[in-house]
């Protein structure tokens, strides 16, 4: 198996070529592109996790695995315009959010990591996947992805939705930001309190910060017709 990020950081499709024998699965909908002799099979990565995903409010998990029947390509690219990064596993697992997971090569389990703070002002309930195993897996996000290693006893307070991955052996904590008023009128919602040591990826931008950004110029342009 052999990949590449193209054309880099802008815009990145993922390019995975494949040998006979070999596979890649991926997040229903990923798919750009495909040649070669492939098969394509779909699942749910265990019946129980899909319906729990259903049950969460999240949308079905259900992956496409690719594999080849000869020399194959397939592309992959994320839902939103940011980065795509590599996370080889050797044994050892991360916590993902949800919408970062991408794609995944080897012996990888996927099931979910932690989940809460359903309610209006945290927009939906909160669900973490892990991902653990031997091979690799692919997150993405809106934005670029920055890498921070924290060390032993060292915090850091990400919020969620710059939240990307993290070790899974890290100490967390999520909670509301500050007090009940920063919480409401702060413009951070819920974070998450990670202590070192681990290493932690966050992402640059947030979808829930363009769509407010976006709202005022909308309403006044339908004013205006």
């Amino acid at each position: 198996m052999h990949w590449e990020l193209s054309p880099g950081h802008i815009y990145p499709v993922l390019r995975v070529a494949l040998d006979a024998g070999e596979e890649v699965a991926a997040e229903a909908g990923a798919m750009l592109l495909m040649r070669g002799p492939l098969e394509v099979s779909t699942s749910s990565q265990g019946i129980m996790k899909g319906i729990m995903r259903a049950f969460l409010g999240s949308e079905s998990f259900f992956l496409n695995t690719f594999r080849a029947r000869g020399q194959a390509e397939v592309w992959l690219a994320p839902p939103v315009p940011g980065d795509i990064h590599y996370l080889p596993l050797e044994g050892q697992g991360y916590i993902l959010q949800d919408t970062a997971y991408l794609a995944h090569h080897g012996e990888v389990d996927l099931d979910v990591a932690w989940r809460g703070f359903k309610g209006l002002l945290t927009e939906g309930e909160l669900v973490w996947l892990r991902a653990r195993g031997h091979g690799g897996v692919w997150v993405c996000a809106f934005g670029a992805i920055q890498e921070m290693r924290l060390a032993s006893g060292e915090r850091a307070v990400v919020d969620n939705f710059h939240f990307v991955a993290m070790d899974e052996g890290a100490r967390y904590q999520v909670r509301t930001f500050g007090g009940l008023k920063s919480f409401l009128l702060g413009g951070e919602g819920i974070v998450a309190e990670v202590e070192g040591p681990a290493t932690v990826l966050v992402q640059t931008r947030h979808l829930n910060s363009l769509v407010e950004s976006l709202l005022p110029i909308l309403k006044r342009q339908m004013k205006v017709r």
